[in-house]
Parts: C-alpha cells; structure tokens; sequence
C-alpha cells in the first residue's frame, strides 16, 4: 500500500536486461535484501513482457513494469503479472491505445504510474511557458490523469521528473497542491553515484521535508544497491525512518592519529549486516574523540597505534589500533545480549 498515511516506499530499477530472467532475480533478491520495496524492470520488448511471469514466481515485493511508445507491451505485462505499470500516456499513442491499456488495468485492478519527464514536454507547453518550467510539467503530468479519469479509473499513482534540482522541487510543492493521487518522487538523470547523491539528498530532502511524497528513487548511474542505501539515508537524516545503525565519523584534520578514512569506510561497510538502531562513533584522535562520540551509543577513537573503545559516553578500555574493527564487531554482536 503506498500513499496516505502508510510509510514511503523505497524503489529502484534492475539494469539487467529483464529478458535475462536469472540475472533480474537475482539482482531483485539483493536489492531486497538491503531495503527496496518496489522494483521497476524495463519492458522495450515482447520478450521482457512475458519474462516478467516467471520473475513474479521468484520475488516478493511489487514488480512495476516500465513501457514507452508500445501499448501492447502494457497489456501484455499485465497479463504476465506486473503489479504496477508505468507510462507516458504522452507516447502511448492514440486514445484509443490508451483506452486499451486502461482496460486492462481496470479489470485486474493494477495501478497505473503516469510519469512525465521534462525531457518529454509537449512542444505546447514548452511554448506557452516559454521553456521547461515546474509549470509546464504540472500541467502535463495534470492533463494526462485527466484523459485516464475520464475512462473511469483513478488507482494512479503520480511521477514528474528532471534533472534541474530546483525545478522538481517547484514542481512537486504546485501539483501536490492540484491532486491528492500518491506521488513517486526522484530527480532523474541525477548522475554518477558521486553528484546523483548529492542531487538527490538536496531535492528529495526539500520535497520530502514537506511532507510530499510517497514513493522515492535515487536515479544513480550506477550499482541499484547504491540507489536503495541512499533513499534508506536520506529518509533516516530526515527522521521519517528509524532503525538501522547511523555512522557519524570525523573529517579528519592535523591531530588525526590513526588512518581513519579506510577505517570508517570499513565501519559503515561492518554496520550495514546488523538489524540495530544504533548510532557509532569512529573519531581520529583522543583528544576530542570521547568527547564527540558521547552522543553515539558505540565509538571507537583513534591514538597513536591504539584507541579507545566508548559506550554510552564512558570509556570502556584502550585497544590496539589493528584491533579497533573487531573490538566493534564483537560489541554488535553482543549488543543485545
């Protein structure tokens, strides 16, 4: 169930070839082992369509089936189990293909996402606003529910995506405004793992903080798995999740004693395979380390060639520096014991 009052659903998109059923499950099985909730698979072909039967028999969470231009693979996804069906009613093509697939929906009672992308504006409304503007995507994404609600069918859910950040924002603050259907939020195209996360904490943070937003992606050129473990941060650092371990480390200066960076990287890669909320420490010196790590229920602080393992705000004991990974390990592990 998404929308309402039910949590925000984390999504992401296999880059398999959907065709290739071993390899899209088992990435579907990965990215639901570390927190997607909905998964989208291409569907350019008539292959991919059928294939998506026999990946529904081997997963558990929604499969949404992604169609451009060909109505018949909207339909043919239905028939073969897709939960969910994304289109652009824009390139769909006539309205009586669109009546089809709207058909289909309705008798199996899938829900369709109508997406719309600033990249597939209408040539009219580029025109009327004088360019690609948070208006112009609204009012498109706005006359395209409207053509599927006058078929008699409202169970949509909502996408409007670009790439300029600010953009989305606005565009998402005006039709939240204009409709109460469920809304899947993400900046498309939003780059490399490296910029597409910072895009994509700026703009999901600011539409999100608003309270608008129902299901998320994080576009990311790039591993799915890092999409999902990015949405799960950005939706803890907003508080609209809880659970899982949070790692605040330091950013290192002058009086750094240990080599932190691989240290904190390896902390975060440990943390990710515990069921914990907990918040962990890793701090480079002994100077301000205890201090810092008083908020975090777990830290260890760096010396030279040792460090101090601290829980709760006390200092616990001194470990040796090579022993500093595992002293934390072995406190997870017995953490609720």
């Amino acid at each position: 169930m998404i929308g309402g009052n039910h949590s925000i659903k984390i999504q992401s998109m296999c880059n398999t070839k959907t065709q290739d059923v071993n390899a899209t499950v088992q990435q579907i099985h990965k990215l639901t082992e570390c927190g997607c909730e909905i998964i989208r698979c291409a569907v350019p072909n008539e292959e991919a369509a059928v294939a998506l039967g026999e990946i529904k028999k081997q997963i558990t969470i929604p499969l949404v089936a992604d169609i451009h231009f060909d109505y018949r693979l909207a339909i043919l996804a239905m028939q073969n189990g897709a939960d969910k069906i994304r289109i652009n009613p824009g390139n769909i093509g006539s309205i009586d293909k669109i009546e089809a697939v709207v058909k289909e929906a309705k008798a199996r009672n899938i829900p369709i996402r109508v997406g719309v992308n600033s990249g597939s504006l209408e040539k009219n409304l580029i025109e009327k606003y004088h360019g690609v503007t948070a208006e112009g995507i609204v009012e498109s994404a706005l006359d395209k529910v409207a053509i599927i609600e006058k078929m008699g069918y409202e169970n949509l859910v909502v996408s409007i995506k670009t790439s300029d950040v600010l953009m989305c924002v606005k565009a998402h603050e005006l039709i939240s405004q204009r409709m109460d259907y469920p809304l899947h939020v993400g900046i498309t195209e939003a780059g490399t793992v490296w910029s597409g996360n910072i895009k994509s904490a700026i703009g999901l943070g600011l539409i999100l903080n608003q309270g608008i937003g129902d299901t998320i992606r994080v576009s990311l050129t790039g591993d799915p798995v890092q999409e999902v473990l990015s949405a799960k941060q950005i939706l803890r650092t907003l508080g609209i999740r809880k659970g899982g371990i949070e790692v605040v480390s330091c950013p290192t200066c002058g009086r750094t004693q240990i080599d932190l960076i691989p240290l904190a990287n390896k902390v975060e890669e440990l943390v990710s395979g515990y069921d914990l909320s907990l918040k962990v420490a890793v701090m480079g010196c002994v100077v301000n380390g205890p201090g810092e790590a008083r908020e975090a229920d777990l830290g260890i602080a760096g010396g030279i060639g040792e460090g101090l393992l601290i829980k709760k705000g006390e200092i616990i004991r001194k470990v040796p520096e090579n022993e500093l990974l595992n002293t934390l390990k072995y406190e997870l592990d017995h953490w609720s014991e």
